[in-house]
């Protein structure tokens, strides 16, 4: 259990909290690219941290990630006018570039110097992997950007679900480490079976054990942690071990197990305390042309991946990412299914996941729970961050391994197998001995 104290300390990102300062450090998804690829040139609204930002690009194809609001009276400029490389107020005409130089102050007189002392806070940007990214800590302290994990190369193949869910930006990443859950929670999508590790299909991904109580080990790391969640594999129990090998790397993204056919990661954004923009994304690496080690070159379309998660835009959600299907509606459960077999009635793995994750609160009483042996890899996140939080203006996770060669894994494997060192890179392993 958390006490209290270090419950606020874990959870709480807005103003001046540590989190949100340390937070604060990493290059985060402001965006989808796609968002701002549209020709009518709309701006884009974001929120990180609890500031409210405007995601634009400009007439020359440049990006901006600026305060959403007008510094003359704080209109939103995310109803703008994107015109000759700026940014005008619909209010007054004031006018900005993507620099937050203001170009144009129409209301003011001719002869006034006041453009000249204004200065409209904007914030660096990166585009890679499918997001527009942003830096909002200390300027010189700005790490280079680095490629993630699910888009190693610009050659990878990468489909992302995007939702808004109304709950801390923790309890959603102790749901994407937390691998004992997909054995109950998801066992009609993810049913046991005879196969040789895990499958994907259209509509299932089939699983080799029957095992819902896995045995969890731990390994610490310079980015996180490395977990594995050992089962007893249906086929040839007695001299093999099913192992999912998660990775935690902080703030705030999970590489996921792969499938037969793609690999999975989870990027959570704190909107602010007590919403999160979940980002989940199916990745894969063409077949050829990279030298790069990856089973999963079978990523699916953007369309197929947000059909398979029930996360499609307009029929799902709506034009800002809010489900459809929520806590007031109790998500559209399904009781009918229920009956016939389906565990849960709810369509959609994030979406049963977001069934959880929301009904435990805004913001998880963590002193009330009881936790488990199976709940390993949710101790050792609390402990690291809230102690990375304790020095939220030092240095934190010291990435010794370039982050485009971190892998998870899952296979059937001896028993005799050291888990560590499954999916790891040699670079990695190396450096460990």
């Amino acid at each position: 259990m958390l006490t209290r104290e270090d419950n606020e300390l874990l959870c709480r990102v807005e103003g001046d909290a540590p989190m949100g300062r340390l937070m604060r450090r990493y290059w985060m998804p402001a965006c989808l690219s796609e968002e701002v690829a549209q020709p009518d040139g709309a701006p884009v609204r974001a929120r990180l941290f609890g500031e409210d930002l405007v995601v634009w690009r400009d007439t020359k194809g440049r990006l901006a990630i600026m305060d959403e609001h007008c510094p003359h009276r704080r209109a939103s400029l995310v109803l703008g006018r994107n015109e000759e490389c700026g940014l005008r107020c619909l209010y007054h005409g004031w006018k900005v570039d993507v620099e937050g130089n203001v170009l144009e102050m129409p209301s003011e007189p001719p002869q006034s110097a006041l453009k000249l002392k204004v200065k409209h806070k904007t914030y660096p940007s990166h585009e890679a992997g499918g997001f527009v990214w942003v830096y909002m800590g200390p300027p010189e302290e700005m790490p280079a950007f680095e490629p993630p994990p699910f888009a190693p190369t610009p050659e990878a193949r990468v489909s992302i679900v995007k939702v808004q869910v109304d709950c801390n930006w923790a309890q959603i990443l102790e749901g994407a480490i937390d691998s004992a859950h997909s054995s109950t929670l998801h066992s009609t999508d993810m049913p046991p079976a005879k196969v040789d590790g895990a499958k994907a299909t259209g509509k299932l991904w089939p699983r080799p054990s029957t095992d819902k109580a896995p045995r969890i080990v731990l390994q610490k790391t310079s980015f996180g942690f490395r977990y594995a969640a050992v089962r007893r594999p249906i086929m040839n129990s007695a001299t093999h071990d099913y192992v999912r090998v998660t990775l935690f790397v902080a703030p705030s993204t999970v590489l996921i197990p792969p499938n037969n056919l793609y690999s999975l990661a989870n990027v959570n954004v704190p909107m602010d305390d007590t919403h999160t923009m979940f980002y989940f994304i199916a990745w894969g690496l063409p077949p050829t042309g990279t030298g790069l080690e990856n089973p999963a070159e079978g990523a699916p379309s953007p369309a197929e991946w947000r059909d398979f998660c029930g996360a499609t835009p307009g029929v799902d959600l709506d034009a800002n990412w809010r489900k459809f299907r929520n806590r007031d509606n109790n998500f559209l459960q399904d009781r009918a299914a229920m009956q016939a077999g389906d565990f849960t009635g709810i369509r959609g793995i994030p979406m049963q996941d977001m069934s959880m994750w929301e009904t435990m609160g805004p913001i998880a009483d963590r002193s009330r729970e009881r936790l488990g042996a199976s709940d390993l890899a949710i101790v050792e996140f609390r402990r690291i961050m809230v102690e990375a939080a304790k020095n939220a203006t030092g240095a934190n996770f010291e990435r010794r391994v370039p982050l485009a060669k971190l892998r998870s894994f899952e296979g059937i494997v001896p028993k005799t197998t050291d888990w560590k060192t499954l999916g790891v890179d040699q670079e990695e392993l190396a450096h460990v001995a």
